[in-house]
């Protein structure tokens, strides 16, 4: 059976890898995970269509996807404002990833929280709700009054996410920009405003009073053979955080934290590798991490 990875998922409020045709794993902070690339990485599709040419694309590309299926991606993407005319209920909110990094933007309301799950948000609060193009219009009044990005780099999402302040500072930050906001003149008409409400995801995410801690290295890239193993600690967004066996007291040997970034695992074939494989592709951030290759073993 073919089980080709279709990436990290939220849907439940818990991570789980979601896999070609609908099928889900769910991921358990502290047991063993491992897995080992197989064949050639291929297109997604988009939209749920499957790509008619199944063609092969690069192991360093940002998305799972060929061009033609990228670009029908793209046409009917909310984010690109691909259709304005979504008679949905949007939801505008303050998304919080570590002191002073905050960003404003805006999701379907039936979606819930499982957007801000899946940007790592590691607390939000809600702003406002209504039509689709009156909470664009509002998230942009917001970022240029507030300060504050559309987008926010995982890059800056990891630096922060190893050292976090304690909730009170975290709800606190959010609280008096949801202050600043509701005030301001030149919200749309037709979007309600939300009460403030500060939501804190860091036990969803496994992460300790203090945060993720000092990861070592991201794994952004795998090959055919490829395999990464360890000890599932904690995951936000897209990122698995692994404790991989072999590290000294002092941080030396092979082992350490180590973020995976599963985007880079979306459309290949992935089989199950032994808890002792460790880690035998490029990992940022390090240099080379070699450790023998385990048996294979039945680890999703």
């Amino acid at each position: 059976m073919e089980w080709r990875c279709a990436g990290l998922g939220w849907p439940g409020g818990g991570p789980v890898l979601r896999w070609e045709g609908g099928r889900t794993s769910a991921l358990a902070y502290g047991r063993a995970l491992g897995f080992r690339a197989v064949g050639e990485r291929r297109c997604v599709g988009a939209r749920g269509n499957p790509c008619p040419l199944r063609a092969v694309v690069p192991a360093r590309a940002a998305q799972a996807r060929c061009p033609e299926c990228a670009r029908l991606d793209r046409v009917f993407s909310v984010a690109a404002d691909g259709v304005p005319d979504d008679p949905r209920t949007y939801r505008v909110y303050l998304a919080w990833f570590g002191s002073g990094l905050v960003k404003v933007g805006i999701t379907a309301e039936e979606r819930g929280a499982v957007r801000l799950l899946e940007q790592g948000a590691v607390a939000f609060c809600w702003l406002g709700r209504g039509p689709l193009m009156a909470a664009r219009r509002t998230e942009e009044l917001l970022r240029a009054a507030l300060g504050v990005p559309d987008r926010v780099p995982y890059a800056r999402k990891r630096a922060v996410r190893g050292a976090l302040p304690g909730w009170d500072e975290r709800a606190a930050e959010l609280a008096e920009l949801y202050r600043r906001a509701v005030v301001l003149e030149g919200w749309a008409e037709a979007l309600e405003r939300v009460a403030f409400e500060a939501v804190d995801h860091a036990a969803a995410f496994g992460l300790g009073p203090g945060g993720a801690g000092a990861a070592r290295g991201v794994v952004r890239e795998v090959a055919d053979g490829g395999a990464v193993a360890g000890r599932l600690v904690a995951a936000a967004g897209p990122d698995l955080y692994l404790e991989i066996a072999g590290a000294g007291e002092d941080g030396s040997g092979g082992g350490g934290l180590l973020v995976v970034d599963t985007r880079a695992l979306v459309g290949w074939e992935l089989a199950g590798a032994d808890a002792e494989a460790g880690v035998t592709v490029p990992v940022e951030g390090l240099g080379p991490v070699t450790r023998g290759a385990g048996e294979q073993g039945g680890l999703f």
